[in-house]
């Protein structure tokens, strides 16, 4: 076991970002895809931040820490009214038209950044700017903390074309985000509006009446019914393109095709000429026939509620045992694959089989049974949150003080215990969780003449470099090393962990930075 934290000038970053019904080609690709981004992370460049003035630094707090406003400063009042505008809580918002919004500490651009809003959010802000240092729009400060600066990146306008063509954000706190796809070869074109029928056969050849593959019955199982279509899209309005979102073609009807091997992320599905469009996170419209849906996988963590020691099944065909009215083991029913259980600690026939809390016993030869962590940096002592990974094990387990609450099975690097800088291995080492992104987009190691473009991985957190705890779509082998490097854990598991973990991210917001370091996170063999 390695419990000190690993030196930054000896970790290289690496990564991973469950799986599903994949072309063999994508599949073989995705395999070798990498956890982090290509490039420096997204809300990442907090270096050489400057400390806010304190009148700035008091601004940023939220309202209720606000020094009360002095009602009788004059006759008037004038003095209260204005610091009260300075407030968000009167019913003002703000809406983001970039796909990063950032908020800052202070109303100045320097000042560090606390997170960051995505296209289509819409939050509430002060009544009047903060001020207008770098930016002409005005700083408003936003609940619950911070400021943006109206201009390329948010607008006071409500109706914004961006605003008005995100009909949703991400389902944050569901195992999926968005709805997700992978495309298929040659992959979908990328839609600039709901295209007509003679649009659609001069853009991909299609004859009017040609029937769809008969795959999409199964996807459309997958991804629910569409949504109805908004008076945004029923307008015919091209789209726009968020601030900050990529645009290398442009053509009446398109913009290209989407990059090979890529995932998507969906907002919403619409029907539309007898086919099924989906709307990205960029604002694009690709064809759904031209990709796979993504099928959810059923690997659950068990949450830990009674004393005892978390396991799971690793065995298929496992039968559950219940004592009868004489105290002897009778079967009674099943244990799926990769089930977790908390074992009491109680063992019967020579230690054959493992008593749960649920009150059935399990064959003790089929389960992986955790190891329970030590307290090495007082955090258990304290009370306070802290994260146990054992790579031997592929196992997570979050505490409070030294009661786990949670434990799930996950994917670490394929290096297993390697030297991460030379290998695919997970970083060892203790650190801390300072990003937290609800979705991320996450590009893959170069891999011959393609690349893997992963978009809005769910509950991304960032704890060393690109390493990160997050979300997968495309592979459910949890319990064995897959990654290249990061850990992957399946969505309702990354799901749980995004909202129990520090720092929060406020309602609304996409992303929060905590450059002090949020919940402790140890990994070891």
């Amino acid at each position: 076991m390695r419990a000190p934290p690993v030196p930054e000038a000896h970790v290289q970053h690496r990564g991973s970002p469950r799986r599903l019904p994949l072309v063999p080609a994508l599949a073989a690709a995705l395999l070798a895809a990498a956890c982090g981004p290509g490039e420096e992370p997204p809300g990442r460049s907090a270096e050489a931040q400057h400390a806010a003035p304190d009148r700035a630094a008091a601004l940023a707090a939220p309202p209720e820490a606000l020094p009360a406003p002095d009602a009788g400063a004059d006759a008037e009042g004038e003095p209260a009214a204005a610091r009260e505008a300075l407030r968000p809580g009167r019913g003002d918002r703000l809406a983001s038209i970039a796909m990063r919004t950032f908020v800052h500490a202070a109303p100045e651009r320097r000042a560090a950044r606390l997170g960051y809003l995505r296209a289509g959010a819409i939050v509430e802000r002060a009544a009047a700017p903060s001020g207008h240092d770098g930016c002409p729009g005005g700083w408003y400060a936003v609940h619950p903390r911070g400021f943006v600066c109206v201009g390329r990146g948010a607008s006071l306008d409500l109706e914004h074309d961006v605003v008005a063509a995100t009909p949703a954000g991400p389902r944050r706190g569901e195992p999926y985000p968005y709805r997700y796809v992978v495309s298929r070869k040659p992959p979908p074109h990328l839609y600039v509006h709901l295209p007509s029928a003679a649009e659609q056969r001069r853009v991909e050849g299609r004859t009017r009446g040609q029937a769809l593959p008969g795959w999409t019955r199964r996807d459309e199982a997958l991804l629910g019914a569409p949504d109805p279509i908004t008076p945004f899209f029923a307008s015919g309005r091209a789209l726009p393109k968020p601030f900050g979102a990529a645009e290398k073609l442009r053509f009446p009807a398109h913009r290209g095709r989407a990059k090979a091997d890529s995932a998507f992320g969906l907002i919403s599905t619409f029907e539309w000429t007898g086919r099924r469009f989906g709307l990205t996170t960029e604002l694009d419209l690709i064809p759904i026939e031209r990709t796979s849906a993504v099928a959810p996988t059923a690997m659950r963590g068990v949450e830990v509620k009674t004393e005892g020691t978390p396991a799971f099944v690793m065995h298929h065909g496992v039968r559950t045992l219940k004592p009868d009215a004489s105290g002897e083991l009778k079967p009674d029913g099943w244990a799926p694959h990769r089930s977790g259980w908390v074992l009491t600690g109680k063992t019967a026939a020579g230690g054959a089989y493992a008593e749960t809390d649920a009150g059935v016993w399990v064959p003790a030869s089929t389960l992986r049974v955790a190891r329970l962590g030590r307290d090495l940096w007082g955090h258990a002592a304290r009370g306070r949150k802290w994260i146990d990974i054992s790579i031997e094990l592929q196992m997570l387990v979050a505490y409070e003080g030294e009661r786990p609450v949670f434990a799930t099975l996950v994917s670490t690097g394929r290096g297993e215990l390697g030297d991460p800088a030379t290998t695919s291995a997970t970083v060892q080492g203790t650190f801390f969780v300072r990003e937290k992104h609800v979705t991320a987009t996450m590009d893959g190691d170069d891999l011959s003449e393609t690349s893997v473009d992963l978009r809005d991985v769910p509950y991304v957190q960032y704890f060393h470099n690109s390493y990160a705890l997050h979300g997968v779509y495309w592979h459910d082998v949890f319990g064995k090393v897959r990654s290249s490097g990061c850990v992957n854990l399946a969505p309702p598991d990354a799901a749980w962990l995004f909202e129990w973990t520090d720092p929060p991210v406020p309602e609304g917001w996409h992303a929060a930075f905590n450059d002090k370091g949020g919940t402790l996170i140890y990994i070891h063999a």
